[in-house]
């Protein structure tokens, strides 16, 4: 990963500003777009049983694809939101770990509840 998150932010911003695009970029419509786009993603493993890796090269080009959709979406809703991406998502890392305390969730994939109050399914 060689592009900081604000080099990224800032080519996204700078392709979007030189078209104009800005005035259909409001949060329902950035939200609504990462959404479909994450659908997008979703179905390139939709009925691929239990074999969900990207291993065909179409794909692996499809995932590519989507997945950047995703996140320019998701940079822009940060950028025109006045959020720092490197501050949400660390504060929200922080979160998560108090919630799915390492010690406790580990090899797990139960929802956080089940490791409030020292209660845990076996």
């Amino acid at each position: 990963m060689s592009d900081s998150i604000k080099e990224l932010t800032d080519l996204v911003v700078a392709f979007r500003d030189a078209r104009d695009w800005k005035q259909f970029h409001n949060p329902k419509d950035l939200a609504i777009s990462i959404s479909l786009e994450a659908a997008e993603l979703l179905e390139a493993f939709q009925w691929s049983g239990t074999d969900v890796e990207a291993d065909t090269e179409k794909k692996v080009s499809t995932v590519r694809e989507e997945l950047a959709d995703v996140i320019i979406y998701a940079l822009l809703m940060a950028h025109d939101q006045g959020l720092d991406v490197s501050e949400i998502v660390r504060s929200k890392m922080e979160e998560n770990g108090s919630k799915y305390p390492a010690d406790k969730a580990y090899g797990r994939a139960d929802k956080y509840t089940a490791y409030k109050d020292g209660v845990q399914d076996t």
